[in-house]
This record gives C-alpha cells, sequence and structure tokens, in this order.
C-alpha cells in the first residue's frame, strides 16, 4: 500500500481507498463507483463533494478550497507515478 509525502500532505492509497493524513486529520475517499467492470472508465472516480470535511473526530472542520487544491493534486501525483488514472466529478 504505497505511502508517499505530498508536501504536507501524506497520500495513501488502499484497495477501495484514498487516505489524505494531514496535520494529525484524516480523509478518507471511496471510489465513487465500481469501474473495474468499465473498459473506457479511470481506475479511480472521486467526487469533488466527498472533500468537504476531515473523518471523525474533526468533522466539523471543513476542507477550504486551498487545501482541496492541494489534495486534488497530490492524489493526481500520486496515481501518476503509479500509472494509474484517476477521475473527480
Amino acid at each position: 500500500m504505497p505511502k508517499r509525502r505530498q508536501g504536507e500532505l501524506l497520500v495513501e492509497l488502499t484497495e477501495g481507498a484514498i487516505k489524505i493524513k494531514m496535520a494529525g486529520k484524516v480523509l478518507t475517499l471511496r471510489q465513487l463507483l465500481d469501474s473495474a467492470e468499465e473498459e473506457d472508465q479511470p481506475c479511480f472516480v472521486v467526487a469533488l463533494d466527498d472533500i468537504a470535511h476531515w473523518d471523525s473526530p474533526n468533522e466539523t472542520d471543513e476542507i477550504d478550497i486551498e487545501i482541496l487544491k492541494k489534495i486534488v493534486e497530490a492524489i493526481e501525483l500520486e496515481f501518476d507515478k503509479l500509472g494509474l488514472e484517476i477521475a473527480f466529478e
């Protein structure tokens, strides 16, 4: 399970999920749809709306637009390094 630091973010890819760790907070992103069965789909699809709040116990902490951009860039970079495709909807 690859873990890579992208700036201040730690990106961890697991089967069916992406975990983002930053400043003691965690964000778990699950696959939006099962694209494994569809050849023309990226291997992982994430809803941007899911990147709004951190996981418990920090669920009241909103993720602002600047942090959202950093998260998306770090995930894209990690997927690129592994030769995988990701899409954000």
